[in-house]
């Protein structure tokens, strides 16, 4: 079977970092037998420069699709970065068909939604199933900054989308009633987003009574790491490690310098795999500060903090809560309330916690096991 795979955000193992969601599916399908095209941006969605490839090749071939640049996470440039990309990847999606054979199976992210429009012609045209892999819930989280009677043009577009999938995969449970909520009528089914467990081990460490908060991830409005930053001022032998980078940088800085606070915050930038690895071994509470406005239902950097043997500390409900509830995997605290940040991490028992979460990771968010299953699934 011949397998097309397109999303244009996840990081690579060739720019460094660590394998995501869609680069796992291609190896899941490739090991399957299948032959596999992963198409991407040329992009890097989170560094916001153009990647660069190095290394050995993968086992499915792997295609990058140019999209222009474009600096702000929610904006009309990144809209408009979107569609264009979107109209490139039909031209050589079809251009490659013709000289390489059609798909059997296109899988498609959402976001972004006018992928999903380009796929859905794809897959007329050569009568190939589609899936649908809903990562995020857009418009939905538009909502937050646009009024809802804006995003009437977004809307009917993720309505067309899911209505024209002949099946449709969610990285969490929430999006299922997302997308019956559009009517769709048709197979739905959840698939983490896992995280390669292979060479991973526990991390034993002892509770000494420190604190060693990290956070991965983008520095924007979505993640409320300012309360986060202002727990500090209460918590005085406290650290916190932040890899990654984004416009919110700057005022997190200001507010650090602000609390007396900045020479226990370390901003590191972006880290490839190894180098937040050894950023994780020197901690041991792993930092999610978000809210259910969000619409992110289990986030990669549970995954991430997961592997590493980090107790989580979460102000996301839903999903993320019940699975660290479930396994004894971290604590909760209320969104934007650094008193409840407080009382969490000063009542949270980092060692028991770090070594339920690694136990976590194995039994739910095992790459291996979750994308072998999305292969079986559609073969």
């Amino acid at each position: 079977m011949r397998v097309w795979i397109e999303n244009p955000f996840d990081n690579l193992p060739l720019e460094g970092f660590r394998p995501q969601r869609y680069w796992l599916m291609a190896e899941a399908f490739a090991r399957a037998g299948h032959e596999v095209t992963l198409w991407t941006a040329d992009f890097n969605h989170t560094t916001k420069t153009r990647r660069a490839i190095a290394g050995e090749p993968p086992s499915f071939a792997l295609r990058l699709v140019h999209e222009p640049p474009y600096s702000a996470n929610v904006s009309l440039g990144r809209m408009i970065s979107h569609w264009r990309y979107s109209r490139e990847w039909s031209r050589l999606a079809q251009a490659a068909a013709k000289k390489n054979g059609a798909p059997d199976l296109i899988v498609v992210s959402t976001p972004p939604l006018s992928t999903g429009l380009v796929a859905r012609r794809l897959a007329a045209k050569f009568g190939a199933k589609l899936v649908i892999d809903v990562m995020d819930a857009w418009p939905e989280t538009f909502e937050r900054v646009a009024p809802k009677a804006a995003l009437w043009p977004l809307r009917r577009l993720a309505r067309a989308n899911y209505l024209g999938a002949d099946a449709i995969t969610v990285v969490a449970d929430r999006y299922i009633d997302l997308v019956r909520g559009y009517g769709f009528k048709g197979e739905v089914r959840r698939f983490y987003h896992g995280i390669d467990m292979s060479g991973a081990s526990a991390v034993v460490r002892k509770d000494d009574g420190a604190l060693r908060l990290a956070y991965a991830g983008n520095l924007g409005r979505t993640y409320d790491l300012a309360t986060v930053v202002s727990a500090l001022a209460e918590l005085p032998d406290a650290t916190l490690d932040i890899a990654g980078k984004g416009e919110g940088e700057g005022a997190l800085r200001q507010l650090a310098e602000g609390l007396g606070v900045s020479s226990r915050v370390r901003f590191r930038g972006y880290l490839g795999e190894e180098e937040l690895s050894r950023m994780f071994a020197g901690c041991n509470v792993g930092m999610i500060p978000m809210d259910d406005s969000s619409c992110v239902g289990v986030p990669y950097k549970l995954c991430d903090y997961a592997k590493a043997s980090l107790a989580v500390v979460s102000s996301l409900g839903g999903e993320s809560a019940k699975l660290l509830a479930r396994h004894e995997a971290g604590a909760l605290y209320r969104a934007s309330d650094a008193a409840s940040l407080v009382r969490t991490l000063s009542s949270l028992d980092t060692a028991k916690c770090g070594a339920n979460a690694f136990r976590m990771a194995r039994s739910d968010l095992d790459a291996a096991a979750i994308y072998s299953d999305y292969a079986k699934t559609f073969s």
